[in-house]
């Protein structure tokens, strides 16, 4: 997922500053809560996973340019639901960053605006996920509707992301070029949800996992 260069430019750019600015705060406090919970080096152990990983999806994963962006696998669902909110974020925000700077600098001046549009849905399904999910229920015993909502929540807010940023760029003339992304990336729907059940099938089965401080303990409990 990356706006494609000349869509949003000029003095407009600074908007995407204080988007990923937010982004970045709400990032550090999530980050903290997570280290008072379960401290330091869980969250720079599973940072670092997602990171890998994330770079991995953006990298290595076929990705394909469709009307003002790019259509990815990005499993930010799939990230949250095994390392949790804090460690998906950071590495959402390092894997784009380490694309950009070693394959992609063109991409670089748009750094702002796509790591808000990676950020705020993964909030977003963040808090979905405490209304969606039972207090008592684990990670690894959810069920597919659970998991399709969770998944069409975080790609419809990348799609909704990207759609504010053409016409805010571009205006309406944009409007066909978003639809025809927002079509194609709303595919990606009928995949996750059954990636995020089998990764979530094979962490149950994975029980050494639990407690060992590279997942997040609510996959477990």
């Amino acid at each position: 997922m990356h706006i494609e260069p000349g869509i949003v430019t000029g003095a407009k750019i600074v908007l995407s500053y204080a988007t990923a600015a937010g982004a970045g705060l709400y990032t550090l406090k999530t980050a903290v809560d997570t280290i008072r919970q379960q401290g330091l080096v869980s969250l720079v152990g599973r940072a670092l996973i997602a990171t890998a990983a994330v770079f991995v999806f953006f990298q290595v994963l076929p990705h394909h340019p469709v009307g003002v962006s790019e259509v990815h696998l990005i499993l930010g669902s799939t990230l949250f639901l095994i390392l949790g909110a804090a460690p998906a974020a950071i590495g959402l925000a390092l894997g784009l960053l380490a694309q950009g700077v070693f394959f992609a600098p063109f991409d670089l001046p748009q750094y702002g605006m796509n790591v808000t549009t990676l950020l705020v849905p993964l909030f977003g399904l963040q808090m979905l996920a405490k209304r969606l999910i039972a207090p008592g229920t684990a990670y690894v015993d959810l069920k597919y509707s659970q998991a399709l909502a969770l998944s069409t929540a975080y790609q419809g807010g990348i799609v909704l992301w990207v759609t504010f940023w053409a016409i805010y760029g571009q205006g309406v003339a944009e409007v066909s070029q978003v639809l025809t992304f927002g079509a194609a990336y709303m595919t990606v729907i009928l995949i996750e949800p059954l990636l995020d059940l089998a990764v979530l099938a094979l962490a149950k089965r994975a029980k050494s996992l639990q407690g060992s401080g590279f997942v997040t303990p609510r996959l477990y409990a």
